[in-house]
């Protein structure tokens, strides 16, 4: 029975490595799964690259973890009409990430850019890391540092070894 069993797994191991791989495959979106809609599109197909790529860099206020470009939100569709809208009018990019920035905030950003109001959003992650790091060093410095145990006295000596008496042959578990 054994030789069969030891066939047996690495074959159900392949199996279900397949079938998640399968799944995975199927449930990923592809690369063309957007949440634009056809209606959307600007008909200068330049201007629509740009909208496209000036999208992927601005977050859906209602999903925070998607672009407006992924997101399915009537908020992330009236943010790509909007954007679209300062597109044809002949705005800048950096005019278009400003004008989001000054209605919502730096958040809207998906890359904020680095000035005081958002150090803690770009330095904090770091300053956590290297703080916890110095934490642990000082942990492990002082455990170090710390003096050996002292011996026992010949009182503790006894107690110990009444108490292993009690417990069975000198602290071993019987075997049953």
């Amino acid at each position: 029975m054994r030789p069969a069993r030891r066939r047996a797994a690495p074959r159900a191991f392949a199996a279900a490595l397949a079938l998640a791989l399968a799944a995975a495959a199927f449930a990923a979106p592809g690369p063309g799964a957007r949440a634009v809609e056809p209606g959307e599109a600007l008909s200068d197909p330049a201007l629509e690259a740009r909208a496209r790529e000036l999208s992927r860099n601005i977050r859906c206020l209602v999903c925070q973890n998607q672009s407006i470009d992924d997101s399915d939100a009537d908020l992330a569709r009236d943010l790509r009409a909007l954007l679209r809208e300062r597109l044809v009018a002949g705005d800048a990019d950096e005019d278009i990430y400003g004008f989001l920035s000054a209605r919502y905030g730096d958040f809207v950003l998906l890359k904020p850019p680095v000035r005081p109001s958002t150090w803690a959003l770009w330095f904090g992650p770091a300053a956590a890391l290297a703080l916890g790091a110095a934490a642990v060093a000082v942990v492990l410095a002082r455990s170090r540092r710390a003096p050996p145990p002292l011996p026992l006295d010949e009182g503790e000596k006894r107690r110990l070894a009444r108490l292993a008496a009690e417990d069975g042959a000198d602290g071993r578990e019987e075997e049953r």
